[in-house]
């Protein structure tokens, strides 16, 4: 089937809408996620969310790693947290309990290996409220080594204008409030590296740095780019 409307949804945000359709472009099928008329993702683009669960565990130097995930979208951050053989725990946070019934369903591939890893739960709330009052994202782990965040398009291209709070000092202090020491705040954009926002990273964590992704786009025929911006607590005293 070159086309095929797997779900649609009325949501609070808008109409989301999951799909499957064979692109020619890469001989192959390509999952997508549209909320109104904007795409969330697509299986086309995958290598800097992937990235995003690698290299934000890359540097953390501890043998059993706890992880959060602000998003669940495909999947393929989750994922990658996963292949990481010190992942201890991860919990994936997702305010579309339509997104996660589609994993767990099954609609979506990456659904079946993050349903049969007993290190993942999915959980629906809402990231951004989760860090605004404080509520532990695990109860069992109040801290955690990584948190890795795929919600917005930029730290300036939201999704919804409650979230903008996130990307201030008050917001950014709630969040490394909730790593451990030498733990790693890890956060995708589609936007070029932003100076303010590395600016700001700065003043409240160590090691700050935006790195550049970049990807074929079989669409365009060209390169295509993403941002991944790392930030490290402090490490703990000797």
């Amino acid at each position: 089937m070159r086309f095929e409307e797997l779900d649609w949804r009325a949501t609070p945000l808008g109409e989301l809408v999951l799909r499957r359709r064979w692109d020619p472009a890469v001989d192959a099928e390509v999952y997508e996620i549209k909320l109104d008329d904007e795409y969330l993702m697509s299986s086309l683009f995958t290598v800097s969310e992937t990235e995003l669960g690698v290299r934000g565990l890359a540097g953390i130097d501890h043998d059993e790693i706890d992880v959060v995930v602000g998003g669940l979208g495909l999947g393929y951050t989750a994922k990658a947290v996963l292949s990481n053989a010190r992942v201890a725990s991860l919990v994936v946070v997702d305010a579309l309990p339509e997104v996660i019934e589609w994993h767990e369903r099954g609609l979506i591939p990456a659904g079946t290996a993050l349903r049969a890893d007993p290190r993942c739960r999915l959980r629906h709330g809402d990231f951004f409220e989760l860090v605004r009052t404080g509520e532990p994202f695990d109860a069992a782990r109040p801290r955690v080594h990584a948190i890795l965040v795929d919600i917005d398009h930029s730290p300036r291209h939201l999704l919804h204008p409650g979230h903008a709070d996130l990307y201030t000092p008050a917001g950014l202090d709630r969040l490394r409030d909730r790593l451990h020491p030498g733990g790693v705040f890890a956060l995708w954009s589609n936007d070029p590296p932003d100076e303010e926002f590395t600016a700001l990273l700065t003043r409240h964590f160590e090691g700050v740095r935006a790195e550049v992704v970049t990807f074929p786009n079989p669409l365009q025929h060209r390169e295509a780019t993403s941002t991944l911006y790392l930030a490290t607590t402090a490490p703990a005293a000797p």
